[in-house]
């Protein structure tokens, strides 16, 4: 699916069938047809078509080289801090708390390693955020008795039920 894209109206085109759209509205352009008309015949807007020229005009193989943010973030944890989030939390101290539990009782240590987000990253990044320890996963709810009688007498019921009267109390 990398090389298609979603188009004006909600469609996915693929590349090849993108150039050859361009190409059309290119060809009615050459014999005198407004551009935006020509874009409306084959279902895109203006802008889409724009967008479509941008990308095919660098190389003209329409792929996403985007590399991400290039910028230093002096705040970043390292490997030798994760490690030791991740060392922290495996101990068998820690090892049935979560990390909103870690973090409070790391700091009232004065031990500061990371926030509750970073301890729950490294842990996500580890395949280590499910339950913790002695935590129990989720119980399957217990099914609903049914009874069936089969004779009268078999089964009683009773009920409280408040009804509205003019008279108080009673």
């Amino acid at each position: 699916m990398g090389d298609l894209l979603l188009a004006g109206h909600g469609r996915l085109t693929s590349s090849a069938h993108r150039s050859q759209e361009i190409e059309l509205i290119d060809g009615a352009q050459a014999t005198g047809a407004e551009l935006v008309s020509a874009c409306g015949e084959i279902g895109n807007c203006l802008r889409t078509l724009k967008r479509w020229r941008r990308k095919f005009a660098r190389d003209g193989d329409d792929i996403d080289r985007r590399q991400g943010s290039h910028t230093y973030i002096a705040h970043r944890l390292n490997k030798l801090k994760s490690e030791c989030i991740l060392v922290t939390c495996n101990q068998p101290l820690y090892a049935a708390l979560q990390p909103g539990q870690i973090v409070p009782d790391l700091a009232d240590q004065w031990i500061l390693i990371g926030s509750e987000c970073s301890f729950y990253r490294v842990l996500r990044d580890h395949g280590q955020v499910h339950r913790r320890g002695k935590a129990r996963p989720p119980q399957e709810p217990r099914p609903v008795p049914r009874l069936a009688p089969a004779a009268p007498n078999q089964m009683w019921n009773w009920d409280i039920t408040y009804l509205l009267t003019t008279v108080r109390g009673i």
